[in-house]
């Protein structure tokens, strides 16, 4: 039993890693425990302040987490269902595919409305 936890941790590992390193990020962040959640959060564009959420107020960490996958799937330019199916449902499977598959980081995503046309500077 305890074979089957270190190889799924070690597959969590593998594709944090990917996904850090994919996004301009050291890689060797994936193995240190809350650094990697705070790493997550600049991936994707939230608050440093919304990891003290995400450790110690429970059942809003559950949402902040939903939040916090379908940003890294939007990061990533995948859609929301890849963010449910990939990140949420099959995290390990969706982590892998983020890290190795063609996926490209495109920058932090929350915060920026979609679909949203460029605003004209005033003259």
């Amino acid at each position: 039993m305890w074979l089957a936890f270190f190889i799924v941790g070690i597959i969590a590992i593998v594709g944090l890693w990917k996904i850090f390193t994919k996004a301009g990020n050291p890689g060797w962040a994936a193995i240190i425990p809350i650094y990697n959640t705070y790493i997550l959060l600049e991936i994707v564009g939230r608050p440093a302040w919304s990891l003290l959420i995400l450790l110690f107020i429970p059942f809003v960490n559950l949402v902040l987490f939903i939040i916090l996958a379908l940003d890294l799937a939007k990061s990533f330019g995948k859609s929301a269902v890849f963010g449910v199916f990939g990140l949420i449902i099959f995290p390990y499977i969706g982590s892998l595919i983020l890290g190795f598959g063609p996926a490209i980081y495109q920058g932090p995503c929350a915060g920026v409305p979609s679909n949203t046309p460029p605003v004209a500077p005033a003259v």
